[in-house]
């Protein structure tokens, strides 16, 4: 999840012209300063047309303002990941009732981020039914602050609050198809769980990859720079060389992409974790640029390399 700031905090933090087209939306509207930006976040999913991807039979990718969804359609009910923000709630069931007339049935959240969670409410009211693991619920049952972000959440309503909730792991039996549903020790946030499809071999693993771009971790609910390497790592190992893989954030992924991805934090971790263990401070590894050889490649979201190699040296 990334949240509002700002003109001059986010140009620090690196969204550059050449970018633009790597990132949401609602991210780009950051670049206006906003007295409220979780007003300009929510004015964005009101203006963001939903996109439509299909990517097997019955299990579509949905795009718009906030994280990355996916729909599946069918006899058993609508199954929807992750709800966007609460005004796309409207354009969200629009997209839904193009796929199918299947009745709403199953939302499951990948974590507590106000992207992925805004729309809760909106789509419990209309007839989903939404799980998600434990701590989303906790995170989403209380208020919580991003400090990075500088902004603060209320609780959320309790018509946002997921009804059927997992420590570990869930099966789900739902339209023709087997689904894994598992808790990744904390990386991205301490919420964070993927979806796996295995007839589809479509595996969703929300904001613990963003395709194409530096990732934000959540210092404040538990994200580390180890946690999301680790949790890289085991979606690797569950992926196969033909598995689309949904992130968060960016377009649909290969597992080679999800590698390089894994390989760029990996190599970053280690390079700010030497400087550390020497002992130089937060400020004296930025201005080493270890993130140097993959700006051109990775500085292409709302983080440059002196934001993200900040985030790594204070979570290792």
């Amino acid at each position: 999840m990334m949240a509002g700031m700002n003109r001059r905090s986010f140009m620090q933090m690196g969204l550059t012209a050449g970018a633009a087209a790597m990132a949401p939306r609602w991210m780009m509207a950051q670049a206006a300063k906003a007295a409220d930006p979780v007003g300009q976040m929510r004015a964005a999913g009101a203006s963001t047309p939903i996109k439509t991807t299909k990517l097997y039979d019955n299990l579509y990718l949905l795009q718009g303002a906030g994280g990355n969804m996916a729909a599946q359609i069918g006899p058993d009910g609508k199954l929807l990941i992750d709800s966007s923000f609460a005004t796309a709630v409207p354009k969200i069931r629009e997209a839904l009732a193009a796929l199918s007339n299947d009745p709403a049935s199953t939302l499951i959240n990948t974590h507590w981020h106000i992207d992925h969670t805004d729309g809760n409410e909106g789509m419990h009211a209309a007839g989903f039914t939404i799980y998600a693991h434990q701590m989303t619920r906790e995170r989403l049952a209380t208020p919580q602050t991003m400090k990075m972000m500088g902004f603060s959440l209320p609780a959320a309503p309790a018509g946002a609050l997921p009804m059927l909730t997992f420590d570990r792991s869930m099966h789900l039996w739902h339209n023709g198809d087997s689904l894994n549903l598992e808790h990744f020790d904390p990386a991205h946030t301490d919420t964070d769980i993927y979806i796996h499809f295995h007839k589809a071999d479509v595996l969703h693993v929300g904001d613990i990859w963003f395709n194409g771009m530096y990732p934000f971790i959540d210092e404040g609910t538990g994200g580390t720079i180890g946690g999301m390497i680790e949790a890289d790592k085991k979606a690797l190992a569950i992926a196969g060389p033909g598995t689309k893989i949904i992130p968060g954030h960016g377009p649909l992924g290969t597992k080679a992409q999800l590698q390089q991805f894994h390989d760029m934090l990996a190599a970053v971790h280690d390079k700010v974790a030497a400087l550390k263990s020497a002992g130089a401070s937060e400020q004296e590894v930025v201005a080493k640029k270890p993130t140097a050889a993959f700006d051109a490649t990775w500085a292409k979201g709302m983080m440059n390399g002196d934001a993200f190699t900040g985030i790594v040296y204070r979570t290792i």
